[in-house]
């Protein structure tokens, strides 16, 4: 089905095509006729499934006929992250080439004043982080009463961010007649609340069962012994697995930081993104890497979700992802827009609980990849053979110690053997030189000092 069949003017086809796609995604063919009806939409979509374009393409063509009107958006983009709203903004830019449409991005990290200046003139459509929003809102520089459709993206990282309460909020102030549309890569009890509360009739869609990955990602854990070898086999597979483009995820911004200083020490061409870097900075960080001056970026779970970069070959959890569900987030990354992928998560002891959750909401048996061979192996894990080792072990380390000495009592008795009865021996054949040295006495009988330990007078 071409895009063309999906009801979307010519105009905007033309732009999609000049963005080199011809067919819509499954995520995209079923939201854009729903939101051009004008329905509510509850839309259920792993990352990499261009959910993006499935609601800017019929928004686009949506407000092509209206009027914009001072400090009043006529349309609201609510997303988790600052890098998810530049990225929406973007492909606003690229789609609507074709249209006379007005946009504005409120955003932390950046001067107020020329967004409030966007305000006053007017937009269409208004890309924003609750954060900035509300508080815009709160000191009088924006009007949400003539918005008529609204976007919430990335609902449950909304919900791990602690910003349903604004988005409940946000859209206490709205018309009560206005579109919704819900995007989320899960459906946990709170949004499915607020979905209810306000959504009406709602058209539900679900491309994909939640929190499964991305079929097209080749996915591989590797057993390292502990978190100090971590960074010899990310290098080992960085130089061996045909990387290009990769992304490399930690669960620390300190982690981060100092994989970035390590992988460039060893000659490799990367940069770093994480919550402690100002907006600009990260911004030129993303464009470097997206124009292939860098072709890998280290990461916080800050850029986990929603980044749109072509062609990046493969991902890498340096570290086991603490919340499952950025599992899926991270290694989607790659394996986008029907693309391959190769993702790799390092497990080490401390690690083995978080990838077993991880196994549980997927639904699938990581398979184990062995760096030497560069295949994948079937064997047990780590911590199945060492109880198998220990349990092997056991006997032996628990056979008492007199049993094993035992021999050592009769070396007092031998020692009083006549000399030319030992002379006549093979030299082979003498006691080793420690028991020719022990003192002589009954058998049995210490005579050396007595141990301070036991707390015996000596008289």
């Amino acid at each position: 089905m071409p895009f063309a069949d999906l009801g979307l003017s010519p105009e905007l086809v033309q732009a999609v095509k000049a963005k080199g796609y011809d067919t819509p995604t499954p995520i995209q063919a079923q939201a854009i006729p729903s939101v051009l009806m004008m329905r509510d939409l509850i839309a259920i979509a792993q990352t990499g499934t261009g959910k993006t374009a499935s609601f800017v393409l019929p928004m686009i063509d949506i407000l092509a006929h209206g009027r914009r009107r001072a400090m009043m958006p006529r349309s609201l983009i609510l997303e988790p992250t600052r890098e998810l709203a530049a990225q929406v903004a973007e492909n606003f830019e690229a789609y609507g080439k074709n249209h006379d449409l007005k946009m504005a991005l409120l955003i932390g990290g950046v001067q107020m004043g020329d967004q409030v200046k966007a305000l006053n003139e007017g937009v269409d459509v208004l890309i924003a982080t609750p954060g900035r929003l509300m508080d815009l809102f709160e000191r009088g520089k924006i009007l949400l009463t003539g918005c008529d459709l609204l976007v919430i993206d990335e609902a449950d990282r909304m919900l791990d961010m602690g910003f349903i309460p604004d988005i409940e909020t946000i859209c206490s102030k709205l018309p009560t007649t206005r579109q919704t549309l819900l995007f989320s890569a899960t459906m946990p009890p709170p949004i499915k609340k607020l979905a209810d509360k306000f959504l009406s009739n709602p058209k539900s869609i679900e491309v994909a069962r939640p929190a499964s990955a991305n079929v097209n990602i080749a996915q591989h854990k590797v057993l390292v012994p502990s978190a100090r070898n971590k960074r010899d086999v990310l290098r080992t597979l960085l130089r061996s697995d045909n990387v290009s483009t990769a992304m490399i995820f930690a669960n620390r911004k300190t982690t981060v930081r100092e994989l970035n200083k390590s992988l460039q020490s060893h000659g490799f061409s990367s940069g770093e993104i994480h919550g402690d870097m100002d907006q600009s900075s990260r911004i030129a960080t993303l464009d470097q890497f997206k124009d292939g001056k860098i072709n890998i970026l280290c990461c916080s779970d800050v850029a986990a979700r929603g980044l749109d970069v072509k062609g990046v070959s493969h991902v890498f959890n340096f570290d086991t992802p603490w919340h499952p569900d950025d599992y899926v987030h991270r290694i989607g990354r790659t394996g986008r827009a029907g693309a391959t992928g190769r993702a790799f998560t390092l497990v080490a002891p401390e690690d083995l609980e978080a990838i077993d959750n991880v196994e549980k909401l997927t639904g699938m048996k990581i398979p184990v990849y062995e760096v030497e061979t560069g295949k994948t192996s079937d064997k047990p894990e780590r911590a199945p053979r060492e109880r198998k080792a220990r349990e092997e072990r056991a006997p032996r380390e628990d056979k008492p110690r007199r049993e094993a000495r035992a021999p050592r009592e009769e070396a007092p008795a031998r020692e009083e053997a006549p000399r030319a009865a030992r002379a006549e021996k093979p030299r082979r054949e003498e006691r080793p030189r420690r028991e020719e040295r022990e003192p002589a006495g009954e058998p049995g009988e210490w005579n050396g000092p007595i141990p301070g330990f036991l707390g015996i007078s000596a008289l």
